[in-house]
């Protein structure tokens, strides 16, 4: 099940907002109940959503989490951005060859 902020973020970029400030244009906090998050303030100039509305971005919050998790473990596997270039320029070959079997290891959704 996505994450309650992750399904903010997308309802509100198909909304026409492209970025979200968790400290102060929308704020979460847990149920004591134990039932997860929901919305405690919502400052944005778009309506805030319905259930129904986050229900729908489930499936694209679920697969833009386990690309964020991709990318996450591809950045550490490329390694230093320097270390790349000088990889590059002793044989740009060999890294595009250590860079696509990163990629083939570590598909997004």
């Amino acid at each position: 099940m996505a994450q309650l902020s992750t399904k903010i973020k997308l309802y509100c970029e198909a909304n026409g907002v492209s970025n979200v400030d968790f400290t102060k244009d929308v704020m979460l906090q847990d149920d004591s109940d134990g039932n997860g998050a929901y919305i405690k303030f919502w400052g944005l100039s778009i309506p805030e959503p319905t259930d129904a509305q986050l229900s729908a971005q489930e499936s694209a919050a679920n697969n833009e989490e386990a690309n964020a998790q991709v990318r996450s473990t591809r950045r550490l596997a490329y390694g230093d951005i320097g270390e790349q270039l000088d990889e590059i320029y002793k044989d740009i070959d060999a890294w595009k060859a250590r860079i696509k079997s990163i990629k083939d290891a570590n598909p997004k959704s």
